[in-house]
């Protein structure tokens, strides 16, 4: 187990949760998409349901030592090509046109962001929790229906994490409040290291699902303790209670952390290596590294860079804090997580692209996501000095969507985003939650050829599509199972 000393969890007697689940079709014709639909809405199948055996997908029956799951949260297909756009003038991805997924098509474009290039593979990832679904007919023939039934980070992370999906505001249990082992866990089980970075607090949500378990994604202080108290080698993000959202010194505010745990921090006492400046990440950044353990509490309360004061017009346009970036702590964790001969396991998030997305900040949304793009730039430069890809997979992906991102005036039907380079694209957001919209999933390295066969459901814009399910299951049932150690 992740955690040195195990916690109970408050079991919540919930009635029996059923969730639709589209049954793979692997064909494009209309006429499969909609018995597709009409099955899978007919006839319910259990989530959690085994993935089965993929070992004859793994070439050479190899699993990946190292595997690096970057998550940015709330980053739809829409968010990638909002800064796509910004950045080149053109991207993929775009849909416009009347609500009919029989005439839909995606635009392409050319590669912009690093894990667009021809060495990356693409898929599409479903993300609603238990008691909900992902119809693809549906989802094309009525622009409003992805805004119905829409998944949270904590039942979405808890899915991805451990391969089980669970009831909103859930944090790795199900939906009875059983715990559920996630992949961190696995890998520290079998002898690897484990971490999670996040560019928001370091327990919220995301970070969360792959180092807590808990009924209640809002008790953010059992699950600081509970992830303080684990085997995890790294845990790295916001939520500092001593700064502000602009970097500046303020009373303490216990709102992601205890007093008592940040006292047991700052003790010396919690088996890490503890700091809280930015330059303690550019030095393990640069590879002065001491110890195999280390928590690193970015000086910031929420978000690194987009809670801080100012209303963003263009991105860049209002001076960003003096602190840490996602690119620099990720490179730091993989520093560290690197010195396992066995292998690791990390989690990277872009956790305030989500951030941006509920308060519809157009500038800061595109800022958040070129962050997080950077983190992927840095983490593939790692992988290829450090490692290689015959022994390392890396996953960039979402959660969900965050805003309902889209062209102006969309109506009825479906709108692109469109500008030129260096100016926010036309663009209207409808909605200040998240939706029920396919999110991209990009893969290179050992194992990826295993998550695009997985691929076993067919949108009729989109294509073939995994669960976020899918890539636990693969670690928890063929890459890393106990007898495979």
């Amino acid at each position: 187990m992740l955690r040195r000393s195990v916690r109970s969890v408050s079991a919540v007697t919930f009635s029996a949760c059923m969730v639709v689940s589209i049954a793979g079709a692997g064909v494009a014709q209309s006429q499969s998409l909609e018995s597709q639909s009409t099955a899978a809405f007919g006839s319910l199948q259990q989530a959690g349901s085994s993935l089965g055996s993929l070992e004859d997908l793994l070439p050479g029956g190899k699993a990946p030592k190292n595997i690096i799951y970057m998550v940015g949260d709330g980053m739809g297909f829409n968010h990638v090509a909002n800064t796509n756009l910004f950045e080149s003038g053109q991207s993929r991805y775009a849909v416009e046109g009347e609500a009919d997924g029989e005439a839909l098509e995606e635009a392409g474009g050319e590669a912009v962001q690093v894990y667009e290039g021809d060495e990356w593979q693409q898929s599409s990832m479903s993300t609603y929790p238990v008691d909900s679904g992902y119809d693809p007919v549906k989802a094309w023939n009525d622009n409003d229906y992805i805004n119905q039934n829409v998944t949270d980070s904590a039942a979405a992370g808890t899915a991805m994490a451990t391969g089980q999906k669970t009831l909103n505001g859930m944090i790795g249990v199900d939906a009875e409040g059983n715990e559920l082992e996630n992949t961190n866990e696995r890998a520290l089980s079998i002898g690897k290291s484990a971490g999670v970075v996040s560019s928001v607090p370091f327990n919220h949500a995301t970070p969360a699902a792959w180092g807590a378990h808990n009924s209640d994604r809002n008790a953010l202080h059992d699950m600081a303790d509970e992830m303080i108290d684990s085997d995890l080698n790294v845990i790295f993000g916001a939520g500092h209670p001593d700064f502000d959202d602009n970097a500046a010194g303020r009373d303490a505010k216990y709102e992601y952390l205890s007093e008592e745990g940040q006292d047991l921090l700052e003790s010396g006492d919690s088996g890490f290596e503890y700091f809280d400046d930015s330059e303690t990440f550019a030095d393990l950044a640069a590879g002065n590294v001491s110890s195999d353990r280390y928590f690193g509490l970015a000086p910031v309360a929420t978000t690194l860079q987009q809670n801080r004061d100012g209303e963003s017009v263009v991105p860049g346009d209002v001076p960003a804090n003096d602190v840490t970036d996602l690119p620099t702590m990720s490179t730091a964790a993989l520093n560290v997580l690197g010195q396992d001969e066995d292998g690791f396991q990390v989690m990277i998030e872009g956790g305030a692209i989500d951030w941006t997305g509920h308060a519809n900040e157009s500038a800061r949304n595109v800022e958040e996501t070129q962050d997080f793009n950077a983190a992927v730039e840095a983490v593939n430069v790692w992988v290829e000095k450090n490692s290689n890809w015959d022994e390392t997979l890396v996953i960039v992906t979402a959660d969900h969507e965050t805003g309902y991102l889209s062209g102006e005036d969309q109506g009825d039907g479906w709108k692109a985003l469109h500008g030129p380079t260096g100016q926010l694209p036309s663009h209207q957001w409808y909605s200040g939650n998240h939706t029920n919209q396919l999110v991209p999933v990009f893969v290179r390295g050992a194992g990826a050829d295993a998550v695009i066969a997985a691929a076993d459901k067919q949108d009729p814009v989109r294509g073939s599509y995994i669960d976020n399910t899918t890539i636990a299951k693969l670690t928890l049932e063929n890459w890393w199972t106990a007898e495979g150690k």
